[in-house]
């Protein structure tokens, strides 16, 4: 008997055709909650992605559930203890996205600070002179790419710096260095800050919102006005309005951040360029969204259904 799987959004197609091959399948967004509840009832298991709270209140609406699948790498939004207090498994993807990751922050950084300069149209002789008199680049070789937070992407981020001849140094809460296969220096969170030409953001989610604004007025006070900061791993842990202040300021050079609180901004988010904020890229969340990523998340359908058939 084929087991019943609510998905709440979406799954990529090859994934989901297989799916919904080997279980009842019942699609009730986030967004209709009566509907999902309703579904919840009788399913024995349930699939997310990013926007889906899976806390106590929604768990209620599942007696029958048994295990818990986020597509995806972050936990944030499922209440792993309220799971384990009613015997649900979690199960996620936590390396399905690194490599698409690791690509998009320097993706990011030369979108910053090595934009490409398309031609639409011919130029003039003097346009086309012009472009090569003014415009110069930031040059990464010799530069130093400063991580905090060292796992899976921070590492890879990291591995990608030192390969285009940058000096990689990083703080994290453990000591990672045994996982590090390339010349990384620990530092103080003080030194990463003082000393970063990049600063990229990759620490993970922390109980009772510890990382909340750890990218603060103060931090920002370090860091060098050349410097460029980059966030892909999560909306709060940058004050938006400290970070705003500093690039109007020109106290530090540009940032670039796929991530927000909230999500999506709202118009009065300090960081939109249309608000003043210069040399800011404000992405909506693409870091992940390689097809070759958004499957390998999608396949967490094939270990929930291996679980619900132990």
């Amino acid at each position: 008997m084929k087991p019943t799987i609510v998905v709440t959004e979406g799954l990529e197609k090859v994934p989901f055709t297989w799916l919904r091959e080997n279980a009842n399948v019942i699609e009730a967004t986030w967004k209709e909650p009566e509907k999902l509840h309703a579904a919840l009832q009788n399913a024995d298991a349930m699939i997310v992605r990013t926007y889906t709270q899976v806390n106590d209140a929604l768990l209620a609406h599942g007696p029958k559930l048994k295990v818990v699948g986020r597509a995806g790498v972050g936990l944030d939004n499922i209440d792993q203890v309220a799971c384990q207090r009613r015997g649900i498994e979690v199960i996620s993807t936590p390396t399905a996205n690194t490599r698409a990751v690791c690509e998009y922050v320097f993706n990011l950084v030369f979108t910053l600070a090595r934009p490409v300069i398309a031609l639409q149209t011919p130029a003039t002789e003097e346009a086309f002179h012009a472009y090569r008199k003014n415009i110069r680049g930031l040059e990464l070789s010799g530069k130093t790419m400063a991580i905090l937070g060292m796992g899976r992407i921070g590492k890879g981020v990291g591995k990608i710096a030192w390969a285009m001849e940058m000096n990689v140094i990083y703080n994290d809460l453990i000591d990672v260095s045994a996982g590090i296969d390339y010349p990384a220096q620990s530092v103080s969170k003080a030194e990463l800050y003082k000393s970063a030409d990049i600063l990229s953001l990759h620490v993970n989610h922390q109980p009772n919102n510890l990382n909340h604004h750890l990218i603060n007025a103060a931090v920002l006070a370090q860091m060098k006005p050349t410097a460029i900061l980059v966030n892909t791993c999560r909306g709060e842990v940058v004050d938006a309005a400290a970070l705003a202040a500093a690039l109007k300021e020109k106290r530090l050079a540009g940032a670039a951040l796929d991530v927000h609180e909230p999500e999506p901004p709202p118009p009065e988010y300090p960081l939109w360029p249309s608000n003043g904020t210069p040399n800011i890229i404000v992405a909506p969340h693409l870091a992940a969204r390689t097809q070759g990523a958004m499957d390998r998340m999608s396949w967490v359908a094939r270990e929930v259904v291996e679980f619900l058939a132990k």
